[in-house]
């Protein structure tokens, strides 16, 4: 039997999912980073992107975040994020709109203000989507 450790991703409203995985791979602030039981103790930023796990079963599931906390102890990862979808559970279009939105505010910037908020977006939009991908290519 592989060894496992224990996952928790929460968002601001819920629990989106709590189990035993053998690894778990977060988009990092520094870089993707892989993480296996027994890992050493770690507290990361999180930028947007997708959290992927890999269940005692060999299964994958792939979780949208919109940023946030990564912490890890040797049998516990612990994912905080202000938004976290399950990757099967994003609204593609909504994705794409919000997409073409922020290239466009970014063409369009009236202030510095404007540019970052819409760059912020257009990071998010192309995290969900690649989640969505990501959830495409398993089936």
């Amino acid at each position: 039997m592989a060894m496992t450790m224990h996952i928790n991703i929460v968002s601001a409203e819920n629990e989106i999912f709590s189990g035993a995985v053998t690894e778990v791979y977060a988009p990092a602030e520094a870089g993707e980073v892989g993480i296996m039981p027994r890992h050493t103790q770690m507290l990361s930023t999180l930028k947007p992107g997708v959290v992927r796990i890999v269940e005692q079963d060999g299964s994958e599931q792939s979780f949208y975040v919109s940023g946030g906390i990564l912490e890890v102890q040797p049998h516990i990862v612990t994912v905080l994020s202000d938004t976290a979808l399950r990757a099967a559970d994003i609204d593609e279009s909504a994705a794409l709109e919000a997409k073409t939105r922020a290239e466009a505010a970014m063409k369009d910037k009236a202030s510095d203000m404007d540019y970052a908020k819409a760059k912020s977006e257009l990071i998010e939009a192309v995290a969900q989507i690649e989640a969505l991908k990501k959830v495409r290519r398993k089936k």
